[in-house]
């Protein structure tokens, strides 16, 4: 018998609230993790005697590390298990993010912030992954929004956070406050990490809070759409003119992302904003702004099964504020208007991509060709956070690399425009015809 659509809501929410709340508070704290540095920056750079050009050399240093070890890390985690694999990952990290703390010179800031790529690798795409073992791809947008929402949410809860703890924890025990800052915001990693052992299950299959007609409802749905996969080895995912293409494109957006959150606090405080305190607070707007704005967009492409454009038309969107607020950048209310709208229109084009690559293979080439985008693609961060610092021997207007970064999410939106298939999507019992490789009609 085939289950009523009632049944299948009532099935699908009781997975949503076992898993997304979980994972959601996962991200957040993998996302603190990786980009508090930018936050530290503000008083660690002092301390260290660190020049702007060895910061952007640090943080984007962690995404050497993360592009090699990601596509390894991913295909471990669909060899071992979700469960065991990403409570690895989170302990791991978690406590290399926490001893940032003992970092006392430039070489030392490399070194860390390479070992956090590694130890981090593989879970984001491990975790978009996750998902493909209990959702099929029509209904994995809202829910990948709701995960990556946790970056926007990070930012409103972190930005604040880690400015009252420099604040009000700088001195004490003989600390800075950007040494608490990294110790406080790591132990929480590891806590949740161990608690995943615990808590997730690797598949439909383990999960004994399913009944077996609700595991056989989600199983046939899945198997249903595995069909018109293709049954590939991992090798196919790295000779797949699809996934280079998709890489192309989320390397751009990474771009824009890194190039945005690692500077946003120093921006911030360049239009006199004095107490690290109000300095998280301000940038915590781009990032509540892009909550609200990143499952609008999600919901409207899961409705009306279309992702090619919705993509397209928010980056799109996300250049033009991020031109806007660099000719408004002596108008603080204007351009953290326009940062908001940029901010949005690159986190909030996330959960739009990344139903795409698994759209495409299936099994454990579907998790190397994840893994693949998303390292190949996060190397977008090495270069985005170090176009300030490059574009500074050419230009001496301190907008030029909002301008250069503006120019690189454009021609990503052009990639995703003319190469992403316009029929890519498809609703429920509709096999998928389409081929990133075959022209747009």
């Amino acid at each position: 018998m085939t289950a009523s659509s009632s049944d299948e809501s009532r099935v699908y929410s009781k997975v949503d609230w076992r898993l997304i709340p979980f994972l959601f508070l996962c991200y957040i704290l993998a996302y603190l993790d990786r980009v508090n540095v930018g936050f530290a920056k503000l008083q660690m750079c002092k301390d260290l005697a660190l020049s702007d050009a060895a910061f952007a050399t640090g943080a984007g240093i962690f995404f050497i590390g993360y592009f090699l070890f990601e596509v390894p890390s991913n295909i471990l985690l669909k060899k071992c298990g979700a469960r065991a694999w990403i409570a690895r990952i989170m302990v791991s990290w978690g406590i290399v993010s926490s001893a940032m703390m003992f970092v006392h010179s430039e070489g030392m800031f490399y070194v860390m912030r390479f070992l956090l790529g590694v130890a981090e690798a593989g879970f984001f795409p491990g975790i978009i992954f996750y998902l493909t073992l209990w959702y099929p791809s029509r209904l994995r947008s809202m829910r990948t929004a709701l995960f990556v929402s946790a970056i926007a949410v990070a930012g409103v809860l972190g930005n604040p956070l880690e400015g009252l703890i420099v604040d009000t924890m700088h001195g004490k025990g003989g600390l800075s406050g950007w040494q608490w800052q990294f110790m406080l915001e790591g132990i929480p990693s590891v806590l949740v990490g161990f608690s995943v052992l615990f808590y997730l299950d690797s598949g439909i299959q383990e999960a004994k809070w399913l009944t077996q007609a609700e595991k056989d409802l989600l199983t046939a749905n899945l198997e249903a759409e595995d069909r018109h996969k293709t049954q590939a080895r991992v090798r196919d995912a790295f000779l797949s003119a699809k996934v280079w293409v998709l890489c192309a494109i989320y390397f751009t957006l990474m771009i824009g992302l890194y190039g945005i959150t690692f500077w946003l606090p120093t921006i911030v405080r360049a239009f006199g904003v004095t107490g690290y305190f109000k300095i998280g607070l301000i940038t915590a707007i781009p990032y509540l702004v892009t909550v609200v704005g990143m499952l609008l967009i999600s919901r409207s492409s899961d409705r009306t099964g279309e992702r090619r454009l919705h993509y397209t038309l928010n980056v799109t969107a996300g250049a033009i504020g991020l031109v806007l607020s660099g000719v408004f950048a002596g108008n603080p209310v204007l351009a953290i208007i326009f940062l908001s709208i940029a901010m949005l229109g690159v986190i909030g084009s996330m959960p739009v991509f990344w139903p795409i690559p698994s759209a495409f293979l299936a099994g454990t080439a579907s998790a190397a060709g994840i893994g693949l985008v998303n390292s190949v693609g996060n190397l977008g961060g090495f270069i985005g956070s170090n176009v300030p610092v490059w574009i500074k021997p050419f230009s001496a207007d301190p907008s030029a690399a909002l301008y250069i970064i503006a120019t690189v999410l454009f021609l990503g939106a052009l990639l995703a425009f003319f190469l992403i298939p316009k029929n890519l999507y498809v609703r429920v019992g509709q096999p998928s015809t389409s081929d990133i490789n075959a022209p747009r009609r």
